[in-house]
């Protein structure tokens, strides 16, 4: 088959068209928590508006959504909720030594 007539065949997978991610009732402000957290990666980071699937000017004002929330303190700068075990068998020392008489 030639190139000419190989532009015109469908592709035959089917895309299923996503939802978008803000219906047009959201409102995008920073008191809507639940909004906004969508947006944000666990370690608190802004995700891109291609992860998101937003336009230009969603983005922006999510973006700005965010940092007003970061300021005002309803979200954290960075959330580094790294949880470290310690084992119990290798107790910490302090450097000063007990003298046992």
């Amino acid at each position: 088959m030639d190139k000419s007539k190989r532009l015109f065949l469908k592709s035959k997978r089917s895309f299923r068209r996503r939802l978008p991610p803000i219906q047009s009732g959201d409102r995008i402000d920073y008191r809507n928590m639940s909004l906004i957290s969508r947006f944000i990666s666990e370690q608190g980071k802004i995700l891109s508006r291609r992860v998101n699937r937003l336009t230009l000017k969603q983005q922006r004002l999510i973006t700005i959504a965010i940092k007003q929330a970061r300021i005002l303190c309803l979200l954290p700068f960075l959330n580094n909720e790294k949880q470290f075990e310690r084992s119990e068998s290798t107790p910490r020392t302090t450097g000063l030594r007990i003298k046992n008489k």
